[in-house]
């Protein structure tokens, strides 16, 4: 027994499980793990400094697996934007078979990829935006629940919900559910809602390959669904981060500061200092992404084993199921 799915199909993958496109944390390692063990590892552009660095780690990654791999684009505004043009340029020149674009305004950039013949999955937290996305020519969907870790959009609609719309609403283009999926039970449940595969990103920050310090692992292994934190929503830029000293500082200045200027809390949010708790450990020294998962994340194993665990948990509950519609008779109830 095995996945048959259009996601299984369509990127040429064993089991319908996509890495997310994770900051500071999806290169080569953790994205050839994914892909060996029969995933879809992804790598983030965004992590290189410039387009030459995305092209080295791209022929690192080919050197590490022999199965397909994407790299995530997130479109993000800035005052100083990064050199989108010549990501692109590299992707299509290393010939990337399959990208994932995330943010605003995707249209030219999804256009360019599709020009290239790129199979083009793209991230949306609403129905409207992935018909949008449609629109544009986009091959694949992926529906971010609010449980997600990340920029949760600005709708509050759970995985539950927004999976069954984007079911009724669709049509025929496949969609991934993203937000709140760690286990072959959640593959089973996105399935039933009728997702071709389920994203995972806080999961797979909690395994061996993840290239963040071992602190940041065990912080997601003791908490719970309850420890995340909303900041941002003033600035319309809501985002889920793990609750620490720095999202209640966030939150306080969002709460009680009689300013819209942003200036004001961006030292608490930056970037920069999310990515030294990823390296250093500090898990109080700024905010970084998690998602309310974390309840359902018990350890830390290798990519291989979560995949052939997830695996195994999947096609025995369907197995399960199988036979409990089997006894079911038109009297009969579950």
């Amino acid at each position: 027994m095995s996945f048959d799915t259009a996601l299984t199909r369509l990127l040429g993958i064993k089991i319908p499980v996509v890495q997310g496109g994770l900051q500071w944390v999806a290169y080569a390692e953790l994205a050839a793990a994914v892909s060996n063990a029969g995933g879809l590892g992804i790598i983030n552009a965004l992590t290189q400094p410039d387009p030459e660095s995305l092209r080295q780690e791209i022929r690192k990654t080919r050197s590490l697996t022999k199965f397909p791999f994407g790299v995530n684009l997130t479109l993000l505004p800035a005052l100083n934007p990064p050199d989108y043009p010549g990501f692109i340029k590299v992707i299509i020149e290393e010939n990337i078979r399959i990208v994932e674009t995330a943010g605003n305004s995707p249209g030219p950039v999804i256009k360019r990829l599709k020009e290239a013949g790129i199979i083009v999955i793209h991230k949306a937290t609403t129905i409207r935006h992935a018909k949008a996305a449609i629109r544009l020519g986009v091959d694949v969907l992926s529906i971010d629940g609010f449980e997600c870790a990340g920029h949760v959009g600005e709708s509050d609609i759970a995985s539950l919900i927004l999976n069954s719309r984007a079911r009724q609403e669709l049509g025929n283009v496949p969609f991934i559910a993203s937000g709140g999926f760690a286990d072959g039970y959640g593959l089973v449940s996105a399935l039933s809602l009728g997702a071709a595969g389920i994203n995972m990103g806080t999961r797979f920050m909690c395994t061996v390959e993840a290239p963040i310090h071992p602190n940041v692992k065990q912080a997601i292994v003791d908490a719970d669904e309850h420890q995340t934190t909303l900041i941002l929503r003033r600035w319309k830029n809501t985002s889920r981060m793990y609750s620490n000293s720095q999202t209640k500082k966030a939150i306080e200045i969002e709460t009680q500061s009689v300013s819209d200027d942003f200036a004001q809390v961006a030292p608490v949010v930056s970037g920069a200092k999310g990515r030294e708790v990823l390296l250093k450990g500090d898990i109080e020294h700024g905010v970084w992404y998690a998602g309310q998962v974390m309840g359902l994340i018990h350890d830390v194993p290798t990519v291989a084993d979560l995949l052939q665990r997830i695996e195994k948990e999947a096609l025995g509950t369907i197995q399960k199921l199988s036979k409990v519609a089997a006894h079911i008779t038109p009297q009969s109830k579950l």
